[in-house]
């Protein structure tokens, strides 16, 4: 133990350095956060003022400029609880089957009749035929446009649900099309706040589900929840535009009437596209995973008839042309169209997995909210009563460090001198990780930091402990030392396990607060176990070749 080799040490007070570097940011935080601010508008807009240039320049680009994130606790800012009216987009559904179903039946005019559309609740499409002795081949005829449900646990199911009693044909969605729509509403409904909320440049907003229908939204650094709710009113801009040329040369000139896109997904590349769009999002009805004529994962879309006419005559006239998808003047895709897109309904292929056209799905849809949202609660922090708890935690992180250091050593002396630097090595790394990591500091997660504080030299005393035993019966103080560090490190690395398993279980069953606390008091144990395991030993090692001694007081 006490023969550690240069190349260890090295590493051990390397990590160590390491971390009190990626921690320094935090020090001057609001020299770093302009800095970083700076970049990052200037990266994306290309232009340099003299007051980016300064607010860039403060600040040194080869020292770690990550930070720890505030949290909403902290940092003040908007609250938002919204309930999403998932139940709106089976009746959008049906609305948007009707004229399909209308269609396909008039074929079958002979067998079934005239058809017209009975009333019907919400969710349900209701057709009534004149001659009722034909609902068997209405039936057959509806059944025709259904869609494999394209979820895991519907796989082998169908979208639609259809039945016939005398002269009424009832269309419905099934119970695992229903499950997916909702799904497939709150991942749209989250994609669009976080889109709308990203555009302001907040730093690290929370968006995230709750429950089967609800929406957190905390977003830190905005004035109020009701400038937030005006903000996640905003409708994305979703277009459909001719395709002219693709080039990587970002200042190449797109030429009178065109416009140069960048591609959402592939760096470096972009789109030179006519400036007027064919079909605007306005006019998109729906978009959803969907599978192609060969089994392979696609997305489908349809359009209400003004965009379905525009868009069939379109696709009439320039079959094999690439036709761009462009969602917030990005190209999120530009397939090719194969042949004439009739009735406004068409089919994206591609290279795709089931995640990634749910995804493309997600985003097609993204233009505007799919349902209703009601806001349930809303709440507004300000800086001030951020700026409050920081200091507050400050205070109680400081009061549990000085008590901590005190305790440790008056109980074992230079021991615990060593500890307690271990210790204060131990906190740096974890704000090195934080900001390493990105990670957000909310209150409980301040809570977090002070319980590791308290439970950080636990491994020390049971080190130091196990030294004062093995003292009585060992033959020197190398040897105690020695037997003190392995017989500890299995009671060591087994409690710091379960209490791990305890933060993991928090974190993944957890939102919010009790994440953040858990992701703290998840780093604090890994350093914690390092610090006491390997900085303590080395701290020691160093201290005994030093200074020899014959015997050691503990």
């Amino acid at each position: 133990m006490l023969h550690i080799p240069l190349w260890k040490r090295v590493i051990i007070l390397g990590l160590v350095g390491l971390g009190l570097l990626t921690a320094m940011p935090n020090l001057f935080y609001a020299r770093v956060e302009a800095h970083n601010d700076a970049v990052a508008q200037i990266e994306a807009t290309g232009v340099e003022t003299p007051e980016l240039v300064a607010a860039r320049d403060a600040w040194p680009s080869w020292l770690p400029s990550g930070l720890v994130n505030l949290g909403l606790d902290l940092r003040g800012g908007a609250h938002l609880l919204a309930e999403v009216q998932v139940a709106d987009v089976y009746k959008d559904r049906m609305d948007g089957l009707w004229p399909e179903l209308r269609d396909a039946l008039r074929s079958e005019r002979a067998t079934v009749g005239t058809v017209r559309r009975a009333a019907s609740p919400d969710g349900e499409l209701r057709v009534q035929i004149s001659q009722p002795e034909g609902m068997a081949r209405a039936v057959e005829v509806a059944r025709t446009l259904a869609s494999p449900v394209v979820s895991l646990t519907g796989v082998g199911q169908t979208d639609l649900e259809v039945s016939g009693s005398g002269d009424t044909l009832t269309v419905a969605l099934t119970e695992a099309e229903r499950t997916a729509t909702d799904d497939r509403t709150m991942q749209q409904s989250v994609e669009i706040v976080r889109r709308r909320v990203d555009e302001v440049g907040t730093r690290e907003p929370t968006i995230q589900r709750q429950g089967e229908d609800r929406v957190l939204i905390q977003v830190p650094g905005i004035g109020s929840a009701a400038e937030l709710k005006a903000l996640i009113g905003t409708t994305a801009r979703l277009t459909f535009q001719p395709v002219i040329s693709r080039t990587s040369d970002a200042s190449a000139s797109p030429g009178l009437g065109n416009v140069l896109l960048p591609a959402a997904d592939e760096p470096g590349v972009f789109y030179v596209l006519e400036q007027s769009p064919v079909v605007s999002g306005e006019e998109l009805v729906d978009a959803r995973p969907d599978f192609d004529q060969n089994g392979r994962p696609a997305v489908s879309f349809r359009f209400n008839p003004t965009g379905a006419r525009k868009f069939g005559d379109y696709t009439a006239e320039n079959i094999g042309q690439l036709f761009a998808i462009v969602l917030d003047d990005e190209v999120i895709s530009a397939p090719q169209i194969q042949s004439h897109i009739p009735g406004g309904s068409g089919i994206i292929t591609g290279s795709f997995s089931v995640e990634e056209s749910t995804n493309l799905a997600v985003l097609l849809r993204a233009g505007a909210l799919p349902a209703e949202m009601t806001f349930l609660e809303e709440r507004t922090v300000g800086p001030e009563l951020g700026q409050d708890s920081i200091d507050a935690g400050r205070i109680a992180s400081m009061v549990g460090l000085a008590a901590v250091v005190v305790m440790i050593v008056a109980s074992y002396g230079l021991f615990g001198v060593f500890a307690s630097i271990a210790l204060i090595f131990n906190i740096g790394m974890i704000f090195g990780l934080l900001s390493v990591i990105g990670g957000t500091l909310t209150l409980p997660g301040i809570a977090g930091i002070v319980l590791t504080i308290g439970m950080a030299v636990d491994a020390n005393v049971l080190v130091f402990e196990r030294i004062r035993e093995e003292l009585k019966t060992a033959k020197g103080p190398a040897r105690a030392i020695e037997l003190g560090y392995e017989k500890a490190m299995s009671a060591i690395i087994d409690a710091n396990i379960t209490t791990f398993i305890v933060a993991s279980i928090l974190f993944f069953v957890g939102a919010g607060p009790v994440r953040g606390f858990a992701v703290t008091l998840a780093i604090g144990i890994v350093t914690s176990v390092f610090t006491a395991l390997f900085v303590t030993r080395v701290l020691v090692a160093v201290w005994f070749h030093w200074r020899r001694p014959k015997t050691i007081i503990v």
